[in-house]
């Protein structure tokens, strides 16, 4: 419904609220549409076309991902103790926020219209934050929709932020006046309890910035916050996938014999798992119905939200095979579009928590028990690597270390997340484990990667319990305990020395990574324990 089929009472409403956040709109001002009114003004902006089945499809050019080197964190006094500063949150000044907050009101003041949505951030109605968004764009508004937990209609009736997001996607910064490096910002404002994003169509930013949000505030309240995807079983065992872009955590916590929880953000508190989101954001580059079935099937459904995918200009199918604009094809849409959920968002406490990382050297088991050092010492590592192709000048595998296996999300010091989890894989007994979904039998070009079928049967025998019962070796570089024997997969694969051609080229290419490991951990030297540093790859 918009402005001008409503109440007068209703219009002054909307005025009211959005004369709070300094905004006095000259044009129509649509609150909280649903999906199918959402797309049908975006449909009449301009602002996308749909595809074959319906989803709506957006292009994000130039930006079609994250512009993290844009991120910025508001300096001041209440948070400024607190804050990780440096590459990743970068300082800006209470005054050079104030120019930019003016001008981004001048900005959603002056256009024909505007969107906004009242969600929540959290599952958990103890920990949840209530996030006003407002942005000139209607798909941006139905992305953000299927992302983030949606109130029931007699809760919006009494809907009070405690947060909010200025979108304003065509605006450009002045870096001279506002303090920017370029044009796009996404600037965090912790005591304002404000976000200003802008100089970016790539509808991410408006996902991951309250995640950032998040994992300064729910740290303060006692909650672990984890960039994880997590799944429960039919005897309610919850279990947490950690990894990076491309490591699987997506693929494997979609798994038909359990319920999806979510994929990607979510808080462990004293009382269990909770997702942040009521939605999923997949990549679908290369996507197939016989790989991934559930998500396929979302790609196929009115409401979902396509980027940057590449249409056959006859049928208006997705070419997913096509990266033509990009590899980081997306698909957001809320979770009740997979069959098999957790209509609450939460869960118990893990059971079984596995870190993933896709080892293009082709030298980490597939497989393996950690301790709790080690645990502890591979989350703050966040070890997964490139391959020669995936960015401009990478010719062969390149380590990534991203602490928490999330580190341009961090606010507080990586230690704080690891501490936090440390305690809490003790407290709750939780089993942890790091799976390779990388290379076998060689390096990126040499080696072959691993076997889809084979990961899914590790991931079954560990979260069955079977696993752990098993009986274990020490790998003599990484100090790993391998089990000798998994269900379903052959034995050699298991021991990854075994799998490559020429023993001692494997020899040469672990030491390799593990002295990687060594120097990435040094900046941690003054802040983990003896055990935790002893528990990474020896010499």
């Amino acid at each position: 419904m918009t402005t001008g089929t409503m109440p007068e009472q209703d219009r002054a409403g909307r005025a009211q609220d959005l004369a709070a956040l300094g905004l006095t709109p000259s044009g129509e001002v649509h609150q909280n549409l649903v999906s199918p009114e959402l797309i049908q003004h975006a449909i009449r902006r301009g602002e996308g076309t749909l595809a074959d089945m319906g989803p709506f499809v957006a292009r994000t050019a130039p930006h079609t991902g994250r512009s993290p080197n844009d991120k910025f964190v508001v300096q001041e006094p209440a948070s400024q103790a607190d804050v990780d500063w440096g590459k990743v949150n970068q300082p800006i000044s209470e005054e050079k926020f104030e120019l930019l907050l003016q001008d981004v009101r001048e900005h959603l003041n002056a256009q024909g219209e505007l969107f906004t949505q009242d969600l929540y951030c959290g599952a958990h109605p103890d920990y949840r934050l209530s996030v006003r968004y407002v942005s000139p764009n209607a798909w941006h508004m139905a992305f953000v929709r299927n992302m983030f937990v949606r109130p029931e209609a007699a809760e919006l009736t009494r809907f009070a932020p405690n947060f909010t997001v200025l979108h304003a996607p065509e605006m450009q910064a002045d870096p001279a006046r506002h303090g920017t490096r370029t044009g796009t910002f996404i600037v965090l404002n912790l005591a304002k309890r404000m976000i200003l994003i802008g100089g970016t169509r790539y509808a991410g930013e408006l996902k991951k910035s309250m995640f950032t949000v998040m994992n300064y505030y729910m740290p303060k309240q006692g909650v672990l916050s984890m960039h994880c995807s997590a799944n429960l079983g039919a005897g309610g065992d919850t279990a947490l996938f950690f990894g990076l872009s491309g490591t699987g955590k997506t693929t494997l916590s979609a798994d038909p014999e359990r319920a999806l929880i979510g994929d990607d953000e979510h808080g462990w508190a004293a009382d269990g798992v909770f997702n942040y989101e009521g939605g999923c954001y997949a990549k679908v580059i290369n996507l197939s119905p016989e790989g991934e079935p559930d998500i396929y099937r979302t790609t196929q459904m009115f409401g979902t939200i396509l980027e940057n995918v590449v249409l056959d200009d006859r049928t208006r199918r997705v070419k997913f095979e096509d990266q033509s604009v990009t590899e980081n094809t997306r698909a957001s849409y809320p979770l009740h579009y997979i069959s098999n959920f957790v209509p609450e968002g939460r869960g118990g406490h893990p059971r079984n928590i596995v870190f993933l990382t896709a080892d293009a050297f082709g030298v980490l088991p597939p497989v393996a028990k950690l301790s709790r050092e080690q645990a502890m010492y591979y989350f703050l590592s966040g070890y997964t690597a490139k391959v020669a192709g995936t960015e401009r000048g990478v010719t062969e595998p390149q380590a990534t270390f991203s602490s928490c296996f999330g580190a341009v999300f961090l606010v507080w010091h990586p230690t704080k997340y690891a501490e936090m989890l440390g305690k809490l894989i003790e407290q709750h007994g939780a089993d942890v484990w790091l799976l390779n979904t990388g290379w076998t039998g060689g390096a990126y070009g040499v080696g072959k990667r691993m076997k889809l079928g084979h990961t899914r049967a590790m991931v079954h025998a560990l979260l069955s319990g079977d696993l752990a019962k098993g009986s274990f070796e020490t790998d003599p570089v990484f100090g790993l305990s391998i089990p000798t024997a998994v269900p379903n997969v052959p034995r050699d694969v298991l021991r990854p020395r075994d799998t490559w051609s020429d023993p001692s080229a494997y020899d040469t290419q672990a030491q390799k990574l593990a002295d990687m490991f060594q120097k990435n951990f040094e900046r941690f030297g003054d802040f983990a324990s003896d055990a935790v540093k002893a528990a990474g790859p020896h010499r």
